[in-house]
Parts: structure tokens; C-alpha cells; sequence
């Protein structure tokens, strides 16, 4: 299966500005590309790249004065299967996890693992350990929030959203790796495309957060916000949480102007 992906974004800037952009798909996927990105600016600007220290791919560049739009296309190689369910995944015991899983145990600035810790082994600590407690989270957090464009908030922690009951894609993703957290998960924070295939009735599309959680040696994606297993996920990034990975982080005040994003498949013998 190919999926084109891409985005045409543009910003408002009273002045230049220093933006650092994770726009670009992950590391891990690049051996998957099958049409290189096409990325440019309008106006055109220099543009520089670096790996972050999560292994993100970031662009640094400076927004004039003015409208700033910035453009990316590529069309990429998926399997076309769903993310994978294995049941008999298993936790490991803390002193067992590899060094690097870590800083994916601890509190970070939306995951209050202090606030919630005692919540999250009040409704999961009788569940037992594995693949089946890690869905449990997901399944409850999937239902105990209702999801509203209209009443997202930059600002809102995993803990608002417990006591708030409402977000979007990426307060799912930041309570339920939370809950995992605390009761001693590995969790990452996850952001990249995921269109509509193999789903009936789609949103509109945008950039979607999910969660990677550490099982039996490796990491597996879970998904609160849509619950089910889905087809052609694309990361773009991955950190504690959304502090870490903004699609633009911006030293200076700006306007969004416009967002469109596109996550389709296409036929293997269409160039694009």
C-alpha cells in the first residue's frame, strides 16, 4: 500500500520569528519512502535541519514579517495492516526495563504522575499486569472523555482532562499515558498522520496523537482517542508529551492563518 501525506500550513508574524518545525516523518520510517518529500516555503526561506534528542527530525528557519506559508508532499510504503494486537504481552518489572525507558516512567509537563498516581491504582491496580490492563486504560479513558474541537486548550494536563472529562486527540493520549505511568508503564507520546482508511466515517483530517507503550522488549501503539486498530499510521514524532514535539514551536508571537493536511492511499503505480 502507498499513502500520500502532506500539509500546507501558514503563519502570521509581526516580525521575523525563530520557528523549530517537526513536520517531516520519523527517522524510522525513511527506508518506507517512496516519493521523497517536496518541502518549500512562501516566501522562500533558508531552512536547516537537526536530530532532536528524542531522534525527531526538526527544521529551524525564521518567519518574515508577513504571511509564511510552509508546504510538504510524500507518498510513503505501509504494510496496510492494522496496528497489532497481542494479548499476551507482558509488563516488566521496573528494575528489568532498558535505561532509555525510563524518563517514560516520570512526570512531565502535561502528565501529572503525582496527581494521578493514586487515581490510577484505585481504578487499575487490580487488573492484571500486561497487554490487558495497558487496553483497560484505553478503554476507559476513551469513554470517560468526550471529544470537542471547540474546547481544546493548549494548556490542558492529564489531570484537567480527568477532572474536565473533555479534548481532543492529544488529552486522550497524555491521560491515558499518564495512568500507565503511574502504575509503573513505559509511555511515549506519539504525533504523525492517520487518515481514513478502512474507516467509514472520517474526520476531518489533521495531525493525530497516540500513545507508544513499552511491552515484553518492545513498544506497541494504542490509541485512546479511536480505540480500535487502525491502517497507514505515519509518526512524525515522539516524546514524554506534547511539550516536547510541537508540529511548530515558535520564539515569538504568531497567527495561525491556515491548516490543510492530506493522508490518502494512492495507487503503487501513481507518481506523484
Amino acid at each position: 500500500m502507498l499513502i500520500r501525506y502532506g500539509y500546507e500550513i501558514t503563519l502570521t508574524c509581526q516580525q521575523p520569528t525563530a520557528l523549530v518545525c517537526l513536520l517531516s516523518v520519523h527517522e524510522d520510517r525513511a527506508a518506507d519512502i517512496r516519493n521523497p518529500e517536496t518541502t518549500f516555503t512562501t516566501p522562500d526561506v533558508p531552512v536547516s535541519t537537526y536530530l532532536d534528542l528524542f531522534g525527531n527530525r526538526c527544521r529551524r528557519l525564521v518567519a518574515p514579517a508577513g504571511d509564511l506559508t510552509m508546504w510538504g508532499d510524500a507518498t510513503i510504503k505501509d504494510d496496510g495492516k492494522p496496528d497489532r494486537v497481542l494479548p499476551e504481552a507482558r509488563e516488566l518489572a521496573v528494575p528489568e526495563l532498558p535505561d532509555d525507558c525510563l524518563v517514560y516512567l516520570m512526570g512531565s509537563r502535561y502528565c501529572e504522575t503525582d496527581r494521578l498516581s493514586q487515581i490510577a491504582w484505585d481504578l487499575f491496580g487490580t487488573i492484571p499486569p500486561g497487554w490487558g490492563r495497558v487496553q483497560a486504560i484505553c478503554d476507559f479513558v476513551h469513554a470517560h472523555i468526550h471529544f470537542d474541537y471547540m474546547q481544546a486548550r493548549a494548556t490542558r494536563t492529564a489531570f484537567e482532562t480527568f477532572n474536565e472529562r473533555v479534548g481532543v486527540c492529544r488529552d486522550f493520549a497524555h491521560l491515558a499515558l499518564t495512568f500507565c505511568r503511574c502504575l509503573n508503564i513505559p509511555a511515549r507520546y506519539v504525533n504523525g498522520h492517520l487518515g481514513d482508511i478502512g474507516v467509514p466515517v472520517a474526520d476531518p483530517m489533521d495531525f493525530s496523537a497516540w500513545i507508544e507503550v513499552f511491552l515484553d522488549g518492545t513498544w506497541h501503539t494504542f490509541d485512546p482517542r479511536n480505540n480500535v486498530p487502525r491502517i497507514g499510521r505515519i509518526v512524525v514524532a515522539r516524546g514524554r508529551d506534547a511539550a516536547d514535539i510541537p508540529l511548530i514551536n515558535s520564539f515569538g508571537p504568531h497567527v495561525l492563518k491556515s491548516f490543510r493536511v492530506w493522508t490518502y492511499e494512492v495507487p503503487n503505480l501513481q507518481r506523484t
